[in-house]
């Protein structure tokens, strides 16, 4: 009956850790391996691999050793935190994806025991399996199977009965995970932010300062923001601000808030600076049983959301009621109802004829039953080629696979998506092509009228077709306008433990709940639940059917937005599992009241997270998506709203392979991430270029400077060399004998007559050593000129070697000038004196010298 298949891919959310083989989780691979006869249980502490898939402040309540995946016929071990089912397979010893799911996201579970027929191959055994069946509002149906008399299934059971739907808002994981790592803005800074960019004044940024002095309302030429809720007296359900008509004062406000049911009044949600025309919502009016009952105050706020057309008459009206008119004749009774046009000026009434809360959630069970009975994956393990005994889909014949398909249209599913797809629609082509105004409103106001404001907010605005642009529309129109998102999850809020289907907490006396009304379990056993009626269960997938619809719209535009499937079905599954605060309680008044922001971690900054590890190559952005190419309003004709099963989300646990419907969207992602590769390193050689280039400039300029250099040094010698062949012949000229040694030194002789008197050395840059070698003189500098001094002859170096070669000299008589025999040689002194006058003059370089 159970077949092999291989181990589901691990969550890509989920850490990418391993147990060690040390950690190794006893248990089977499979139904046939598993030891059915009596296991003592025993105390075992959890394996340290373990602590390594828990999130923050996770901790394990209960765990189950050698329990069965029936889907996959994986066999691992079963965990049960305060956050989630954490299952983890004995074969890859990693997560499997299909077996674990946050606790908030299961909404129904219950014991089955599957007999079995006993064989010869195991004549020892009990011939039962205990089974426990996991109904999940992601649209997944599970079962393990635990080993008899092990107590294993009742732990497991009953932890989920303490743990699934604990009784206070704070039990959550929410509360324990914190805020930490992803901390956010206060959402009412975010919120007045978005009515600022809708009023046209985008560069006002709103403060928690203006918040509590009350200066946030701004306002421009038609519309203005008020803070007649700001404590929430008006309307507890309602947003501490509100975007209202200019000319409606607050007073006028809360005489109209009375007229309509739990006074949430009509109120702006998107506007048209251009041309005027707005997007408002409110609930019903309370006309009462007759229909009878009129509200002047009331009338005039809804005549004052039509301003007047430049030119032209008055703008047009159009009330939308999302309920089928007989529901809102019913409403009556309740002393609701619907307006009536005669009592609003140039109005027209339509309804959409949008089904409550309690056909949604039946339709969603009656699709998740026939996708979990037709799939690959079924929680019986048995393929749908196999079923009925045939060995194709269907049972191999044309009227069971016509039945298949008959089946997926009575679940009513698409057709209630395509009803507001094209009220939607409707509603943003009267806007868009009309320029007139549009009240929408169901009953309370907060299920309907959200999904069709904000669906066709997103078909007129392409800013909130941006991933933040998107985060303002959801904290805008759903959060903040008091969508009551704990009784739709059936989760507990602030005033207590909400309105969650009474039998998840009974079922532990009554045995099991009723197995999928579309397929029994063979052998099962099914008691009769006491179930809850439609008035105490107010759990409704609203707003994944919101989802479900933009989903449908990114099929039909795949250019016009920024943010992909993945996205989407990332930011439900944050929403199913309440692992943040963003999307707890029923309204912004209970969320203040609990401290959300403060305590609990913010959805918007762990998904911003996600996407800055990749970039723009992140799974969450759309390759295709180019702001250009759709820079209005998105008006799809009637004929293009035809829904389809969404792949991604429908189609991922019960058929995993054809969940992957965006395989070419994959192929070029992996494309465009190798093209992010390659251009970083294209980048990269750019760099590296540019900076061998200006390396390579750097040397050259150093080489050309020393070029200079070197120019200029040989110039420099040039000059020096003539200098040096000038002065030498000059030298000469007057009877000196220059020589220059090759270490630069210069020796100058003096011949007064070479014929007679022997060659002397007597004036040098150098000293001559009694060995003959020459050593230059420290002070000695040819540039010095050299003067006969008339007072002190014997200072004079000049005198001193005229008396050091004078023939007629003598050292008793001393000099004998000026005897005659002295005039030839006082003439030669004399023209020596001005020979170096001459030499002083020259332009010779120190440097060239020397010191």
């Amino acid at each position: 009956m159970y077949r092999s298949r291989s181990a589901r891919s691990p969550n890509l959310r989920e850490p990418e850790v391993r147990l060690a083989e040390s950690d190794k989780i006893e248990g089977a691979g499979g139904w046939d391996a598993l030891e059915w006869t009596k296991i003592d249980p025993v105390s075992r502490s959890v394996p340290i691999g373990v602590k390594q898939f828990l999130l923050e402040d996770e901790h394990v309540v209960v765990e189950g050793y050698g329990v069965v995946l029936v889907n996959t016929d994986d066999a691992g071990t079963l965990f049960v935190t305060n956050f989630r089912l954490l299952f983890l397979s004995e074969g890859s010893r990693d997560i499997i994806t299909l077996g674990t799911v946050p606790l908030a996201t299961i909404e129904k579970f219950q014991k089955i025991v599957m007999k079995l027929p006993s064989g010869q191959r195991q004549p020892e055994k009990t011939g039962s399996q205990r089974l426990l069946q996991i109904i999940g509002k992601d649209m997944r149906i599970i079962v393990f199977g635990f080993r008899p008399r092990t107590k294993q299934r009742r732990a497991v059971y009953d932890a989920l009965l303490r743990c699934a739907r604990p009784a206070r808002l704070w039990d959550l994981y929410a509360f324990a995970g914190g805020h930490s790592r992803f901390s956010n803005t206060n959402p009412k800074v975010r919120l007045l932010n978005e009515y600022c960019r809708l009023l046209g004044m985008g560069f006002c940024q709103a403060s928690i300062r203006a918040i509590e002095d009350g200066s946030f309302t701004l306002s421009n030429e038609y519309w203005r923001i008020s803070s007649v809720n700001s404590n929430y007296t008006m309307s507890p359900t309602y947003p501490f601000a509100l975007l209202l008509p200019k000319s409606i004062s607050d007073d006028k406000v809360l005489q109209a808030c009375t007229f309509r049911a739990r006074c949430r009044l009509p109120a702006i949600t998107w506007c048209d600076r251009g041309t005027g025309a707005v997007l408002a919502r409110s609930s019903q009016p309370l006309v009462g049983l007759m229909m009878n009952m009129r509200s002047n105050a009331d009338e005039n706020l809804v005549a004052a959301l039509c301003t007047q057309i430049a030119g032209e008459k008055r703008r047009k009206l159009y009330i939308a009621d999302a309920r089928p008119r007989k529901n809102a004749l019913a409403n009556g009774a309740m002393g609701g109802g619907s307006e009536s046009s005669a009592n609003y000026f140039q109005s027209e009434i339509v309804f959409f004829g949008i089904d409550n809360i309690h056909a949604m959630r039946e339709s969603l069970g009656r699709l998740r039953d026939y996708l979990d009975t037709h799939g690959t994956t079924s929680s019986d393990g048995m393929s749908s080629f196999l079923r009925h005994g045939g060995w194709s889909w269907g049972g191999g014949n044309l009227s069971s696979m016509s039945a298949s398909v008959s089946t997926l249209g009575d679940t009513g599913w698409l057709i209630h998506v395509q009803t507001v797809l094209a009220g939607s629609a409707w509603i943003a082509a009267r806007v868009a092509l009309e320029s007139a105004s549009v009240l929408v409103h169901c009953s309370d106001g907060w299920d309907r009228t959200t999904q069709l404001v904000s669906l066709a907010s997103l078909l007129l605005d392409p800013y909130y077709r941006t991933i933040k642009g998107f985060q303002a529309l959801v904290e805008k129109d759903w959060l903040a306008f008091g969508h009551p998102f704990s009784d739709r999850l059936g989760m507990p809020t602030i005033s207590g433990s909400g309105n969650m289907p009474f039998e998840l907490s009974r079922q532990a006396s009554t045995g099991s709940l009723p197995s999928s009304p579309m397929r029994q379990v063979s052998g099962s056993s099914s008691s009769q639940a006491q179930s809850t009626s439609h008035a105490q269960n107010q759990s409704s997938p609203i707003f994944l059917q919101w989802v479900d619809c933009v989903s449908q719209l990114l099929r039909m535009y795949p250019f016009a937005f920024e943010f992909s499937s993945a996205f989407l079905v990332d930011l439900l599954d944050c929403m199913l599992s309440c692992r943040f605060g963003n999307f707890l309680c029923n309204s912004e008044k209970e969320r203040e009241q609990a401290g959300i922001s403060d305590a609990c971690g913010c959805l918007w900054m762990y998904l911003a997270e996600l996407r800055a590890s990749e970039g723009s190559s992140h799974a969450h952005y759309n390759l295709f998506y180019d702001p250009l190419k759709h820079d209005g309003p998105l008006l799809p004709p009637a004929a293009a709203l035809a829904p389809t099963v969404w792949p991604q989300f429908h189609l991922r646990w019960a058929c995993p392979s054809e969940a992957q419907g965006g395989e070419v969207e994959a192929e070029c992602r992996k494309l465009t991430r190798k093209f992010s590769e390659l251009q970083r390193a294209k980048e990269a050689a750019e760099t590296r270029l540019n900076e061998i280039s200006v390396t390579v400039e750097s040397l050259v300029t150093e080489l050309r400077n020393e070029k200079l250099v070197s120019n200029s040094a040989r110039d420099a010698v040039k000059r020096a060399s003539k200098e040096t062949a000038t002065i030498k012949r000059a030298v000469q000229s007057l009877g000196f004998n220059v020589y220059f040694s090759v270490d630069g030194d210069c020796n100058v002789c003096i011949e007064s007559n070479p014929t007679e008197i022997p060659q002397r050395s007597v004036c040098s840059v150098s000293t001559t050593n009694s060995n003959g070698s020459v050593h230059g003189s420290e002070k000695s500098d040819l540039s010095e000129p050299v003067t006969v001094m008339q007072d002190d002859v014997s200072d004079n170096p000049l005198i001193q070697v005229c008396e050091s070669l004078c023939p007629m000299h003598s050292r008793d008589s001393g000099c004998r000038w000026p005897n005659p025999g002295c005039a030839k040689f006082r003439s030669q002194f004399v023209g020596l004196k001005a020979n170096f006058d001459a030499f002083d003059r020259l332009p010779i370089y120190d440097n060239y010298f020397g010191t």
